[in-house]
C-alpha cells in the first residue's frame, strides 16, 4: 500500500498488551487512533497515561448504560467472577468498528493474546467475539496474529502479517522483552482496571442483582466503597473504612438516605440506603459503634441525619454473630 496512509482504530486499555499491539503496528507506519472506554466498572486513566508514552491520540467513550445492561444478563455468560468479557469485548469492538467507518480507517486491532485468559481469549472465544461484533474480518490481533486465521486487512496488504507475532499463553516474558526493546517502561497490571474481575466486588454485585435486579450507576459505584451489610430485602448499611471513603459516601448520598456517625469517639460514617425503618437505623447505629473507637461493651450515642432531620440514638456495638449474618 505504498503512498497510502493506513489508519487503524485500537481497543486500548493502557495495559502492556495494548501498548505493544499499537507499537507493533506503528513500526509498519500505520497511523493509530486509540479508543478507550469508561463505565462504573473501569475507567480511562491507564489508557490516557499510556498513550502519552507512545504518542498516540486517544478517545474516551462512555458506555455506562450498555455495560449495566450487559452485566445484568450477559448473553454469553460470566467469567470466573461477574465479568461478562465476551459480551463486553464484542460491544467495544462494535464501537471501534463504527469509529473505523466514521474516519475511514482500514481495520481494528486489539492487544488480546491467544490463551492468556481461559474464558475470553481461547481460540474459539477470540473468533466468536470477532464474529458477533459484526466486524470480524476487520479485526487484527497483532500479538497473536500468526496463530489465528488471516484477516482481510492482512490479505489485502494493509498490514504485513509476516511482521506480526505469534505470542500465546499466560507467560508475559515475551511481552516484557518486547516492551524493553520498544523502551516501554511503565504499564498497568493485567486486568487491573476492571472491578468485575475482583472477587470481593463481584460478591457485592451478585447480592445487588439478587435483591434489586436492575442496576443503576449509583448503586454499582457504592459497591466500590466500604463494608456492605444487608439489613433488609432492599436495605443496606455501608460502613466507610477510611476518611476518603467517608467523604465519597457522603457525596453519593441521596437526600432520603440516612447518615450515621458516633458522637463521642472517632469512627466511620454509616450510610443506610433503601426503604428503612427504625430497626434498620438501630442496626446501622450498632455498626457505627462497632467500627468506631468507642469502648466495647459500652453504649454510645450515634447522630442520625435523615433527609435533613437530625436525631440521636443509643447503641451497643454489633457483635460478631450479627456482623457475620449481615455482611455481604
Amino acid at each position: 500500500m505504498e503512498g497510502q496512509t493506513i489508519r487503524a482504530v485500537g481497543l486500548f486499555s493502557g495495559g502492556l498488551d495494548s501498548l505493544l499491539a499499537a507499537r507493533v503496528l506503528m513500526d509498519q507506519d500505520i497511523e493509530i487512533l486509540a479508543l478507550t472506554f469508561e463505565s462504573p466498572f473501569y475507567g480511562p486513566e491507564n489508557a490516557l497515561q499510556a498513550a502519552l508514552q507512545i504518542g498516540v491520540p486517544v478517545e474516551v467513550r462512555t458506555v455506562t448504560e450498555r455495560m449495566l445492561r450487559i452485566v445484568e444478563a450477559p448473553e454469553h455468560g460470566y467469567g470466573k467472577n461477574l465479568n461478562p468479557c465476551v459480551d463486553c469485548h464484542a460491544m467495544m469492538m462494535r464501537e471501534a468498528g463504527m469509529r473505523m467507518d466514521e474516519i475511514g480507517a482500514s481495520f481494528i486491532f486489539t492487544g488480546e493474546v491467544l490463551g492468556q485468559r481461559p474464558f475470553s481469549q481461547n481460540y474459539r472465544a477470540l473468533l466468536h467475539v470477532a464474529e458477533i461484533s459484526g466486524y470480524g474480518e476487520w479485526i487484527v490481533r497483532p500479538l497473536s496474529a500468526k496463530l489465528l486465521p488471516t484477516t482481510r486487512p492482512e490479505a489485502e496488504g494493509k498490514v504485513d502479517r509476516e511482521r506480526l507475532l505469534d505470542i500465546q499463553g499466560r507467560s508475559r516474558r515475551r511481552q516484557m522483552a518486547l516492551a524493553a526493546e520498544f523502551g516501554i517502561r511503565e504499564y498497568a497490571s493485567p486486568a487491573g482496571g476492571c472491578c468485575l474481575t475482583d472477587p470481593g466486588y463481584s460478591g457485592r454485585l451478585r447480592d445487588l442483582l439478587e435483591h434489586e435486579g436492575r442496576l443503576v450507576s449509583r448503586a454499582v459505584e457504592l459497591l466500590k466503597l466500604g463494608r456492605h451489610f444487608r439489613l433488609g430485602e432492599q436495605t443496606k448499611g455501608i460502613v466507610g473504612r477510611r476518611q476518603a471513603e467517608n467523604e465519597s459516601l457522603e457525596k453519593l448520598r441521596k437526600p432520603e438516605d440516612a447518615l450515621l456517625e458516633v458522637v463521642s469517639h472517632p469512627g466511620p460514617v454509616v450510610l443506610v440506603i433503601g426503604p428503612y425503618g427504625e430497626a434498620d437505623i438501630q442496626r446501622g447505629a450498632e455498626l457505627a459503634v462497632r467500627y468506631s473507637d468507642a469502648p466495647r461493651g459500652e453504649k454510645a450515642e450515634v447522630d442520625v441525619d435523615q433527609a435533613g432531620e437530625k436525631s440521636t440514638v443509643t447503641a451497643m456495638a454489633a457483635d460478631d454473630e450479627l456482623l457475620h449474618r449481615l455482611r455481604i
